[in-house]
């Protein structure tokens, strides 16, 4: 899906509180596909992050009587539910102490072949890793910015950060990411 039309997205969201099952689906088809590429940026596995993309949508189900427009976004309120749920999801695994072993992608037509997964599949591990150099508060405004694609105001809001600031604080970030890329020694 493109971009969302806010007036869709109120009215969907002003239904859906009222109980209208169809103004509930459409919020849900609208926010699932930036949900899950939030918690796949952030969590790095495609079975984790389908599971907890599930859980936001199931607890935004439930929080969604809660949310009040006039304090957040819809998008700050969605996120905020996704971050929480990412840090759960990364404090479980961490008791756990287990790593999950990587699942086999399974190929569909009109999918990129090996060669082409193999380039993707480095292009992320260096991207990741050059991520790694930044601090954790850093790295998930990125991610709140680029993968969930939130604005500037509605990353603040899941941040507590003013719009100017997190621009800012974006600016700087995707600086030290130029600046740490043309360092031969992370090539």
């Amino acid at each position: 899906m493109g971009v969302m039309n806010a007036g869709d997205v109120d009215a969907w969201l002003l239904a859906a509180r009222d109980g209208d099952q169809d103004a509930l689906e459409s919020l849900l088809r609208a926010y699932r596909p930036r949900i899950y590429r939030y918690c796949r940026a952030r969590l790095g596995d495609q079975d984790t992050a389908e599971d907890v993309t599930q859980e936001v949508c199931m607890a935004l189900v439930q929080a969604l009587p809660s949310h009040r427009h006039r304090t957040h976004t819809l998008s700050a309120f969605v996120f905020g539910i996704a971050a929480n749920k990412v840090a759960m999801s990364h404090r479980s695994r961490y008791r756990r102490r287990e790593e999950s072993a990587a699942a086999l992608p399974e190929l569909v037509d009109g999918q990129p072949g090996p060669a082409q997964q193999a380039e993707q599949a480095e292009t992320k591990e260096y991207v990741m890793g050059l991520l790694e150099h930044l601090p954790e508060a850093t790295r998930h405004l990125l991610m709140l910015r680029l993968a969930a694609g939130l604005s500037a105001q509605e990353t603040g809001q899941v941040l507590g950060m003013s719009a100017g600031a997190v621009r800012v604080a974006q600016h700087r970030a995707l600086r030290e990411l130029r600046t740490l890329a043309a360092q031969p020694v992370l090539r």
